[in-house]
C-alpha cells in the first residue's frame, strides 16, 4: 500500500534507538524526509548511518540528525533552528525510572512531567496551526500501555503519560484542526524487546534472584501472542497513522501489546 507520505518532513523524537528508530525507519522506507533527535551523539549517528544505507529508503528520502534533549527548551530550539515546519511530528521520549511513590519528591514528579507530558504539548504548540494552514499534519505521541493498566511501580509514567493523554483527547478534537486534516493520536507499546524492558528486566532479576533469562521468559509468557514485539512492527503501526488513509482516525488511544491488555475497552 503507498501511505501517500512521500515527501513529507517528519520529526522523530528519541530516534536513535528502539521504538522511535522503528518509527523512523518505517517512515524513510515511505520516501518521508526524516529528521531524528536524541540525545547521544554516538548513538544517533549510528542510526542515521544505519537509515542511509537501507535499502529500502527511496534514494531521495532525506536523514537528518540534531543530538538534543527534547524535553528541553534548548533541545527544542536546536530542532526548530535546523527545520520549523513539519508535516509528522513523533514525540517519543524515555520513560521515568520504576519506585515506590513515598519515595519521590516534587522535584522527581516535575521531571517526569516535563520529559513525558509538557515536552510533546510543547511540540504539538510549535507545530499543529502550521500543519493546519498547509492542509495536512500527523501527530504521533509515543506513551505506554500503562495508560491503560498502570503498572504499580511506574507511578511515575503512569501519571505523566495519563496527563497526556487527556490532554490529546481534547485538542485532537478542536475542528479547526480536524477539518483541516490534521490528527493528533496516541500509540500505546505494550512489551516490546527494547533496551527500556531489558533494563527492567535486569532490575528485575537482581531484586528477585533469578537470572536475566528466566525473568524475561516469565514476562513473554503473560503476553498472549507469547512473544516480544519488535521495533518493526510498531514502526510500521505508526507509519499507518501518518499516512493519508488514516485521515478519519483522530484523538484514539491505540495498543499494539500482543493481547495483554484483558479489557474490552
Amino acid at each position: 500500500m503507498d501511505l501517500g507520505i512521500a515527501g513529507r518532513w517528519a520529526l522523530v523524537c528519541g530516534a536513535s534507538k528502539g521504538l522511535g528508530f522503528g518509527c523512523a525507519q518505517a517512515l524513510s522506507r515511505e520516501g518521508v524526509h526524516v529528521l531524528l533527535v536524541a540525545r547521544g551523539a554516538p548513538a544517533l549517528q549510528e542510526a542515521v548511518d544505519r537509515l542511509l544505507a537501507d535499502p529500502a529508503r527511496p534514494k531521495d528520502a532525506q536523514v537528518l540528525q540534531v543530538a538534543a534533549d527534547i524535553t528541553t527548551s534548548e533541545g527544542r530550539a536546536a530542532v526548530f533552528a535546523v527545520r520549523k515546519d513539519f508535516d509528522i511530528v513523533v514525540t517519543n521520549a524515555g520513560g521515568p525510572p520504576p519506585g515506590n511513590f513515598r519515595d519521590w519528591e516534587r522535584d522527581t514528579w516535575i521531571q517526569a512531567i516535563d520529559a513525558n507530558m509538557l515536552a510533546p504539548i510543547e511540540l504539538i504548540r510549535a507545530t499543529v496551526d502550521g500543519m493546519a494552514s498547509r492542509g495536512f499534519g500527523r501527530i504521533v505521541n509515543i506513551t505506554s500501555g500503562a495508560v491503560k493498566a498502570p503498572i504499580g511501580t511506574l507511578g511515575l509514567s503512569n501519571g505523566a503519560r495519563t496527563g497526556l493523554t487527556g490532554f490529546i483527547a481534547g485538542v485532537a478534537r478542536e475542528q479547526k484542526l480536524a477539518s483541516a486534516n490534521v490528527t493528533i493520536n496516541n500509540l500505546l507499546p505494550g512489551a516490546f524487546d527494547t533496551d527500556r524492558l531489558r533494563g527492567n528486566m535486569e532490575g528485575a532479576a537482581k531484586k528477585t534472584g533469578q537470572t536475566f533469562e528466566a525473568v524475561m521468559d516469565a514476562r513473554r509468557k503473560t503476553v498472549p501472542a507469547q512473544r516480544y514485539g519488535n521495533a518493526g512492527e510498531f514502526g510500521a503501526i505508526c507509519a499507518f497513522l501518518c499516512s493519508q488513509q488514516a485521515s478519519y482516525i483522530v484523538g484514539q488511544n491505540i495498543l499494539a501489546d500482543g493481547g495483554a491488555y484483558p479489557g474490552t475497552f
